[in-house]
C-alpha cells in the first residue's frame, strides 16, 4: 500500500511537516509494509512558506519589519531573485498576539507593505503572499501604510491605518517615494472565497476568532464597507476579498494584485496531480475541521483533486458539530485526534502524540480488510 500525506498545519500546534511525520509514525506501525509519500502543503495561511520554498526549490531569508503590535519582527521569505514568497501570517498573524492582546481593529499590517517594498527594492519581478491567518480586520490599510500611503478623515486630519478608523476616511494619498510597483506581478495566494463586506464577509466570519465581539460586527462590517465603496467600489464583489480581514482587497486596490485559490496554487507547484496516481489511500489534516473547511480549504482542496476511486481519509484536531455526513467533498472518512477533555495547553502539547495514535488505529482497521 503507498500512503500519500497531504495535511496542512495545526494552528498554535504543530507545521504540516510535523503533522505528516507524525501520521507517518503511526500508520508504520500498524502497516510496516505501507510505504509513503509526505507532502506537506498549505493554502494561503501558516504552511505556505514552507510547501512552496520547498516545491519551487527557493532559498530561506529573513529581513525585519513592523509586527501586529508595532514591535520589530523578523519576517521570513524565500525567493530565487525573480520570484519571492512570503506569509502575512509571519508578519501579523494570530499565533504572534498574546490572548490578552488580540483586537483586529487596533492591530496593524503595516509590515506586509514594509514586506513587498523591500522584495521590490531587491528587485524581484514576482511576488506570492499567502493572506491566512491573520489578526486583523482593516481592509489592507496597514498594508497600504507601508507602502506609503497616508490616510485622514473629514477635517483633514491624518489617522492611524488600523480598522478602528476605516469609518472616519475620507481620502488618502500616496507619497511620491512609495515603492514602484507597475512592473511587479503580485499573486494573492487565498484559502477562502469570502468576499469583503456582509454576512459571509471578513467581518462575519473571521473577525470573531480574532477577538471582536458579536455585537461589533455589524458597525465593522459597515465601516469597511463605506470605505471601499467610495474608493474601490468594484472590490465588493470580488471573490476572496475578505480574506485576511479584508488584506485580499487591500493588496487588490493598492498593490494591483491578484487573487488566486491557495490549495490549487500550492498542489500546482508540488506536483501533486503527478504524484497522486501512485497512491493506494490519501490522508489529508488540519487542526479544526468545519463547515468553512467545505469551502475550499486544504484538506478539500486535495480530496476534490485526488481521483475517484482513490479514498481519502481526513485526520483532524477536531471536528466541529456544524459539519455534514461523511462521505462529503470527496472525503471518505474524518476522525478527531483528541482523545479526552483538557486544557488547550495540554492538547495543542499532545498533538504529535494523539495524532499518531489515531494515525495508527486507522491503520490497524485496514490492516483487518484486504485494502
Amino acid at each position: 500500500m503507498h500512503i500519500l500525506i497531504a495535511p496542512d498545519s495545526f494552528k498554535e500546534s504543530l507545521s504540516a511537516s510535523e503533522v505528516a511525520k507524525a501520521i507517518q509514525k503511526g500508520f508504520q506501525k500498524a502497516l510496516p509494509e505501507a510505504t509513503f509519500d509526505r507532502m506537506p502543503i498549505g493554502d494561503g495561511g501558516e504552511g505556505t512558506l514552507v510547501a512552496l520554498a520547498e516545491g519551487l526549490h527557493l532559498e530561506s531569508h529573513s529581513h525585519t519589519v513592523t509586527g501586529a503590535l508595532g514591535q520589530a519582527v523578523q519576517a521570513h521569505y524565500a525567493t530565487n531573485g525573480h520570484l519571492a514568497v512570503f506569509e502575512i501570517a509571519d508578519i501579523c498573524g494570530l499565533e504572534k498576539v498574546p490572548l490578552d492582546k488580540r483586537n483586529p481593529l487596533t492591530l496593524t499590517t503595516k509590515g506586509v507593505g514594509e514586506m513587498i517594498g523591500h522584495l521590490v527594492d531587491l528587485g524581484i519581478k514576482e511576488i506570492m503572499i499567502g493572506v491566512g491567518g491573520s489578526s486583523t480586520n482593516d481592509g489592507g490599510i496597514g498594508m497600504a501604510a507601508g507602502l506609503g500611503y497616508r490616510f485622514f478623515d473629514e477635517s483633514g486630519q491624518e489617522v492611524a491605518a488600523v480598522g478602528d478608523n476605516l469609518g472616519n476616511i475620507v481620502r488618502f494619498f500616496r507619497d511620491s517615494n512609495s515603492p514602484d510597483l507597475s512592473q511587479v506581478t503580485l499573486t494573492i495566494i487565498t484559502d477562502v472565497t469570502n468576499p469583503l463586506c456582509g454576512p459571509k464577509g471578513a467581518t462575519y466570519i473571521f473577525a470573531g476568532q480574532k477577538g471582536l465581539l458579536k455585537t461589533d460586527f455589524a458597525h465593522v462590517d459597515k465601516a469597511m464597507e463605506q470605505f471601499y465603496r467610495q474608493s474601490f467600489p468594484e472590490l465588493l464583489d470580488l471573490a476572496g476579498a475578505g480574506a485576511g480581514g479584508g488584506m485580499a482587497a487591500g493588496l487588490v486596490a493598492f498593490a494591483g494584485g491578484k487573487i488566486i485559490s491557495g490549495i490549487d496554487a500550492v498542489l500546482d507547484v508540488l506536483d501533486f496531480d503527478r504524484r497522486v496516481q501512485a497512491a493506494d489511500l490519501v490522508i489529508v489534516g488540519e487542526g479544526r475541521m468545519d463547515q468553512q473547511s467545505l469551502s475550499g480549504k486544504a484538506p478539500v482542496g486535495v480530496a476534490r483533486r485526488t481521483p475517484k476511486g482513490t479514498p481519502v481519509i481526513a485526520i483532524c484536531g477536531s471536528l466541529k458539530d456544524d459539519l455534514p455526513d461523511f462521505p462529503v467533498a470527496n472525503i471518505q472518512a474524518a476522525f478527531p485526534i483528541i482523545s479526552g477533555v483538557d486544557s488547550l495547553e495540554k492538547t495543542l502539547a499532545k498533538a504529535p502524540q494523539n495524532l499518531e495514535r489515531t494515525a495508527q488505529n486507522i491503520g490497524n482497521l485496514l490492516a483487518l480488510t484486504d485494502f
